[in-house]
């Protein structure tokens, strides 16, 4: 299965894959387009152009940077989500999937329905793909990217072109000048003539592609998924029969987890009546647990909090436990201090509430790897982000350079202050004047330049802040920065950022 490079950049919303846009790498020195998409090719663009010759056709062309390391990234991601068809999936460089789909494809329906169903799972994604299927993992890739699988897969092998060989440029340009433009017309040629010519690595791959030599598949790890099912000979529908039954299906994944030194961030739990319907409940926690009792309250305040509460009807006839985000959790020894009891009696209350609320409600600030103050950290809710990380120690003995209290957006002030870029002497905050008795600074703070190449997405946030820790006659401190140099803004504005203590 092939799946098109373009797809990386549309699939977050960002472009639009039917729009003409190119992907652009340096090859011997020149731009060359290394993707396009489906609106680029419409217009008479491919692959391996240079950019000067795709600029003269198309002189409005947009182009992005090829990143290849988030190409393979984003191709093992898809990857993972094709382990729900086969436990044995390979990553086929730059742009490929092979699935290994020998004795799972009666599960589908057969192997025709099980290509429809691989289709669906990736135009649900939006995705373009092609997919074929053939006896070898590399006569299905051949067949997805130069040609479609048929009914005699033989022959539609051989009437592949040479660049099925996947061999360097040079090799497949001596076989074309050779007269050989076809795999058939390789294969109707000695093995020891092709060997001779064109080296081992021509013989090898053809050989492979036809299926006389086979090749292990390099296949990605696969975890298996941690779920948990309990069946009843009768159906229950008592309160304190189905709190058991959960409480031990816990106790069942505590103990996986503890194997794979893992703690549970998601659980997820589903309610099977005996008439068919189905009660799913799902919590997260805001740090790895893998405390049955825990998990049990965070359940109940889960079932407490439903508008609905939970019928079970007639009885349940069954559930099923799935642990759908794992994180480390190694084993710790308790210290005599009991400090890890008051943290975990912390984290208890904080996911006891997210649950009971929403799971945006209660929020974390992290910090955050930007010099800009208010990027500096990040407020996530506890379910999403991941445990709390230390915050860096300010340098003892010196007074805090950042205020303990940020405005979101900073303030408009009107200022008095010496040109060119001087410290200010009075400002006007919310119609009140304040005459500057002490000040320092100023903490020249630069725009996020890499975000801006040359100066082609030059805007908001592309000037330099000078911020200066004031004092007011009444001895009141603030935080003020001038948005801009005179030399890159003609009468720049001043903020009051925060507020110190």
């Amino acid at each position: 299965m092939q799946a098109q490079e373009p797809d990386r950049i549309t699939s977050d919303g960002s472009h639009d894959l039917k729009a003409p846009f190119a992907l652009v790498s340096k090859s011997r020195g020149a731009m060359v387009l290394s993707a396009i998409s489906v609106g680029a090719a419409e217009l008479g663009l491919a692959s391996g152009m240079t950019l000067a010759d795709a600029r003269a056709r198309v002189p409005d062309l947009p182009s992005l940077t090829h990143d290849p390391a988030a190409d393979r990234h984003f191709l093992r991601g898809l990857a993972g989500g094709c382990h729900a068809f086969s436990p044995r999936v390979a990553v086929n460089a730059p742009d490929g999937l092979t699935l290994d789909i020998a004795g799972v494809e009666h599960l589908f329906g057969g192997e025709g329905a099980m290509i429809a169903a691989v289709e669906a799972h990736f135009d649900a994604l939006s995705l373009t793909t092609q997919i074929a299927a053939a006896n070898t993992s590399e006569g299905a890739a051949a067949l997805a990217r130069f040609g479609s699988s048929g009914a005699d897969e033989h022959a539609a092998l051989r009437a592949l072109p040479v660049e099925a060989l996947g061999l360097d440029n040079d090799a497949t340009l001596s076989l074309r000048r050779a007269g050989l433009k076809r795999i058939g017309d390789i294969a109707t040629r000695p093995s020891a003539t092709i060997a001779a010519r064109f080296g081992m690595a021509a013989v090898a791959s053809l050989e492979r592609l036809l299926g006389h030599q086979s090749a292990p598949i390099d296949t990605i790890p696969h975890t298996a998924p941690m779920q948990f099912e309990r069946r009843f000979a009768e159906p229950v529908g008592h309160s304190a029969a189905i709190a058991t039954a959960m409480l031990a299906l816990l106790e069942q994944a505590a103990e996986v987890l503890r194997e794979r030194g893992l703690g549970g961030r998601k659980y997820g739990l589903t309610l099977y009546r005996s008439d068919g319907a189905k009660h799913r409940l799902a919590i997260a926690t805001g740090a790895p647990t893998r405390d049955p009792a825990r998990v049990m309250r965070l359940f109940e305040e889960r079932v407490a909090a439903l508008a609905d509460p939970l019928d079970p009807g007639f009885g349940y006839d069954s559930m099923t436990l799935r642990v759908t985000a794992a994180e480390a959790l190694p084993d710790t020894q308790a210290a005599l201090d009991g400090a890890e009891w008051a943290e975990t009696a912390l984290a208890d209350l904080i996911d006891r509430l997210a649950t009971r609320l929403d799971d945006g409600a209660i929020r974390r600030l992290v910090p955050h790897d930007s010099h800009l103050p208010e990027q500096a950290q990040l407020a996530l809710p506890v379910v999403e982000s991941r445990a709390p990380m230390p915050w860096p120690e300010p340098p003892s003995g010196e007074p805090p350079l950042r205020p303990l209290f940020l405005f979101d957006p900073p303030q408009s002030v009107e200022v008095v202050a010496e040109v060119p870029d001087g410290p200010p002497h009075r400002f006007r905050w919310r119609r009140k004047l304040h005459e500057v008795r002490l000040y320092e600074g100023p903490e020249r703070i630069a725009p996020e330049w890499w975000r801006h190449r040359g100066g082609e997405v030059a805007g908001k946030g592309a000037l330099t802040r000078d911020y200066y820790r004031v004092e007011d006659a009444r001895g009141r401190r603030y935080w003020l920065f001038r948005h801009g140099l005179y030399e890159e803004k003609a009468g720049p504005k001043w903020y009051v950022h925060g507020l110190f203590a």
